[in-house]
């Protein structure tokens, strides 16, 4: 948007009192303002059927539309992408499918004719390290301390002393009650598994029946 900004801020009518709010609504309702009609720039995209739509229907409906799905998939036009493509380079994959001989020469290749690069360009500054070492490349902390040097003797460690090994103390038994509440979620446990087998097998024989009913529709039906 040329010119137009994004204001993410409240409007100035909302600090108004409730007298001038309610002013300015009578009048919106009774002389509305008269805006230009609005030109849409984007593209209507078709959703399909909404989500409260879908949900509102019986579950028939639907059984029937998976099944429908299933034998006469709906065509659909070809794809419209329309973002950039971007050139990412030689894949993973693809590196690893070339044979062990091809990134031996590569690697002889760029031992012998290196790629040339364009020179690097720093932006940080030098810093002086002040005293190094043999074994270190990096600056001694010490060295950059300007108030005097304490050295503390190191806390004595405690003595290590062996704690002596307890039994764990025993499981308490499980009460009557605990053991009868058990037997009884057991039970429904048992009885839900058996109602979700029933239920599964009579749902299996549904839609069989709905398949073989829209085959024979679809053969004799004329």
């Amino acid at each position: 948007m040329d010119g137009h900004a994004l204001e993410l801020l409240l409007a100035d009518s909302w600090e108004d009192p409730l007298w001038k709010r309610l002013l300015g609504q009578l009048r919106s309702r009774i002389s509305p303002e008269n805006l230009p009609p609005l030109r849409l720039t984007s593209r209507p995209i078709d959703v399909g059927m909404l989500a409260s739509d879908r949900l509102s229907l019986p579950w028939f409906r639907t059984v029937f539309t998976n099944i429908g799905d299933v034998i006469s998939p709906e065509t659909l036009p070809p794809l419209e992408l329309e973002s950039l493509p971007m050139d990412v380079g030689e894949l993973i994959a693809d590196q690893t499918a070339h044979p062990w001989w091809t990134s031996l020469l590569r690697n002889l290749a760029d031992v012998v004719a290196p790629e040339r690069q364009s020179a690097l360009q720093l932006t940080s500054r030098p810093m002086d390290p002040g005293g190094l070492s043999e074994s270190m490349s990096l600056p001694r902390w010490s060295s950059t301390i300007s108030t005097p040097k304490v050295f503390l003797p190191d806390q004595p460690k405690p003595e290590y002393v062996p704690a002596a090994l307890k039994a764990p103390p025993p499981k308490p038994k499980p009460t009557p009650a605990q053991i009868e509440f058990v037997h009884v979620l057991q039970a429904d446990l048992k009885r839900d598994l058996r109602r979700s087998a029933f239920r599964q097998r009579v749902w299996i024989s549904l839609a069989a029946l709905e398949v073989a009913a829209l085959i024979g529709t679809a053969i004799w039906w004329k």
